[in-house]
């Protein structure tokens, strides 16, 4: 590795992994790039040509399938506004000349359960809407609940911790009635309810106007398998929570941002997780 693992550099995520990663040396990567619907970052445009943003996309592509192993995993997290779906699909299908696409994550931010809706379950009591989400205005759009987690592999047979983010079994008459269900524990399926934390001021505990929990690389990490990863990569990593992900898990992380702003609350950050995690171990 010619760069610093648990680093974030200030610089390009294109010329970041020419310079700085060999060929296979990552074992997992999990980011979410901007999404060309025009969010309004310090110093990106997100508002450029289409065909020039897959053109892009396409770039960065190719050198993730260089850095990750054979047996790596790439996640892509990418969402979408009213007015424009297709671009999540369309990023995915660009992808599709470099990698097979796996699995494919609905992460869920906020969703409405009635109870009528859920069975006998004694831990339900009533109605449940829990979660957030940016109401939408008018009248021909749908509040918009959820994004896409693309999981994408070289192979498509990559093996999976699927119980390392697994779910008790509601109904625990299902264990053992198959061979495989020999505890109470399931695997949590391709839907992911990840709820962003409730904040009070936005631009304070924000700074950042699109990215996901740390929860959500937490949960790539681990599907993928603690026990196969040493070094997670993020090429857009923002203010860090991919960052702050790993250091949680106890991996490896390098990252990439070009925005200075975003770097320094970063580090800032990270720099604020090293202490806590020092004073727990006093």
């Amino acid at each position: 590795m010619r760069g610093e693992k648990n680093r974030i550099y200030l610089m390009d995520c294109l010329e970041g992994m020419k310079t700085l990663l060999d060929p296979e040396e990552v074992d997992v990567i999990v980011t979410s790039p901007p999404y060309n619907i025009g969010v309004e970052y310090n110093k990106y445009d997100d508002t450029i040509p289409r065909e020039n943003y897959l053109n892009w996309m396409e770039e960065v592509a190719k050198e993730c399938k260089r850095v990750l192993k054979r047996e790596g995993s790439f996640f892509l997290n990418i969402g979408h506004k009213p007015t424009d779906l297709w671009v999540p699909w369309e990023v995915a299908f660009t992808l599709r000349k470099y990698f097979t696409l796996q699995n494919v994550i609905t992460w869920v931010k906020s969703i409405a359960i009635q109870k009528e809706d859920v069975g006998k379950y004694p831990n339900i009591k009533g109605d449940i809407t829990v979660g957030h989400y940016k109401p939408i205005g008018g009248e021909r759009f749908l509040n918009d609940c959820f994004e896409y987690i693309f999981h994408f592999t070289k192979s498509g047979d990559v093996k999976l911790n699927r119980l390392a983010i697994g779910v008790p079994y509601q109904d625990k008459s299902n264990i053992g009635r198959w061979k495989s269900a020999t505890k109470d524990l399931r695997c949590r399926g391709n839907t992911w309810f990840i709820p962003y934390e409730t904040i009070k001021y936005k631009h304070k505990e924000r700074p950042h106007p699109s990215t996901f929990p740390p929860k959500l690389p937490m949960m790539c990490i681990e599907l993928h398998g603690l026990n196969k990863t040493d070094l997670v990569l993020d090429p857009f990593i923002g203010i860090g929570n991919t960052a702050i992900a790993c250091m949680k898990l106890g991996v490896n992380y390098i990252g990439f941002e070009i925005d200075e702003i975003y770097v320094k609350i970063a580090e800032q950050r990270i720099r604020g997780k090293l202490l806590y995690y020092a004073s727990e171990t006093l």
